[in-house]
């Protein structure tokens, strides 16, 4: 069976939304389905283009990757705004076992990057998901004179606006693909009633 991928946002100036395109793209190279959802902003909607998230959408997920820009090295409120009305689904352990993925993005190499990236993991955490990064052998995070890192796909904007440079692209793609083949795994494994 195909997996289907959350891939849960929010973007305000499109950055953080063309970084969920491009995982989206690995999502579906690595024969996943994405599904991209985003939450409103204080007194608007982040995005004209995607749905906003609803509680199904954790239920049915297979994997879940989360982007939100740097809010002072942490994620945007209305993502952890969104994450405080989950107890439900953390009790009945609905994301139990899932794999996961973070990305941010930001204005400058020291704007919070990493710790937005480590610190959106800990809800994901909670819900007992399983955390993916993006290893070193992935070329583009050894190449990457801008964003990206081992913790998770992210875009630094150094005055080029929301455009992904080339390694950002890659390392978002390779995240996605990463998710996904982890996602079909562990399907397999509990398809099998093997855990």
């Amino acid at each position: 069976m195909t997996p289907t991928i959350l891939i849960l946002y929010y973007s305000r100036h499109g950055a953080t939304q063309n970084l969920a395109d491009a995982i989206a793209t690995g999502v579906v190279r690595a024969g996943g389905e994405p599904l991209l959802r985003t939450v409103t902003g204080p007194g608007s909607p982040a995005s004209a283009r995607d749905l906003a998230i609803t509680k199904e959408d954790l239920t049915h997920c297979d994997g879940l990757i989360m982007g939100s820009p740097v809010r002072f090295g942490h994620m945007a409120s209305a993502l952890q705004q969104f994450w405080e009305t989950t107890s439900d689904s953390w009790l009945r352990g609905e994301l139990q076992g899932k794999p996961a993925g973070i990305f941010t993005s930001g204005s400058s190499l020291h704007s919070g990057q990493e710790t937005t990236l480590l610190s959106m993991g800990v809800p994901l955490l909670h819900h007992g998901m399983l955390l993916c990064g993006i290893p070193y052998t992935e070329p583009a995070i050894q190449q990457t004179q801008a964003g990206g890192s081992p913790y998770g796909a992210s875009h630094v904007e150094h005055g080029r606006g929301k455009q992904l440079t080339e390694h950002e692209v890659q390392a978002a793609a390779a995240l996605g693909k990463r998710v996904t083949v982890a996602a079909k795994a562990l399907k397999n494994v509990h398809e099998q009633g093997l855990i």
